[in-house]
């Protein structure tokens, strides 16, 4: 009874609420929302294929669908960096519920605001509880690189509101080469060095065989 009581008291009885309803069958829903909503549509655009055509023939456009959408260039980075953004979430989700440092003592992560590709890779907007702040991811930098399986993760504060911060996933350099550029006046030069005539350089004695030997 008292420790009820002292509960019902305690200020912090809505993260009790939250951390209890994360754990639940909700919070799985919910993590998983964006593929869950995925195998939803899959699964209704088969359903509506199948009254107009055999289910063997429905599996085999939706098949096909993928196929097109995997080989155009564009509609395929289009995907995959969505599915980065989905893979981003869920291991930043593991990092902030695994560091102690990035989560409050009830349990409570930190809440991913929005996520979306750039050019480089990801940024996310996160929300931080009471108890946490931007100096925490920022010292975290390399375990949240090293989670989402980047290069590189940085993480700012916001100037005016010091609760969100943003994170910079960065997968890849735009500024690296790609191919090394070979000069054309490094092969001209070779052409013109195999093509030219070889010139004897040893020296040679040019005092005549009839000259006197100088006196002594």
């Amino acid at each position: 009874m008292s420790s009820s009581r002292s509960r019902s008291r305690s200020p912090y009885i809505t993260d009790e609420i939250f951390v209890a309803v994360h754990q639940t069958a909700a919070g799985i829903i919910w993590r998983w929302r964006t593929e869950i909503a995925a195998l939803i549509t899959l699964t209704a655009a088969l359903a509506a294929l199948t009254r107009l055509i055999p289910l063997p023939w429905a599996a085999a456009s939706l098949g096909g669908l993928l196929i097109v959408v995997l080989a155009v260039p564009h509609s395929r980075r289009f995907a995959w960096r969505r599915v980065l953004c989905v893979l981003a979430r869920h291991r930043l989700h593991r990092l902030f519920f695994n560091e102690p440092r990035l989560h409050t003592r009830s349990g409570r992560v930190p809440l991913v605001l929005w996520i979306r590709p750039t050019k480089v890779g990801e940024r996310a907007h996160v929300l931080c509880r009471a108890g946490t702040c931007g100096q925490d991811f920022e010292d975290n930098a390399a375990e949240i690189a090293a989670a989402c399986y980047a290069r590189d993760a940085r993480a700012t504060a916001n100037r005016r509101w010091s609760h969100l911060v943003t994170i910079d996933i960065i997968r890849r350099d735009t500024l690296a080469a790609g191919n090394s550029v070979a000069s054309p006046l490094q092969r001209l030069t070779a052409h013109y060095q195999l093509d030219a005539p070889q010139i004897d350089t040893t020296p040679t004695d040019t005092t005549p065989d009839d000259e006197p030997a100088p006196a002594a």
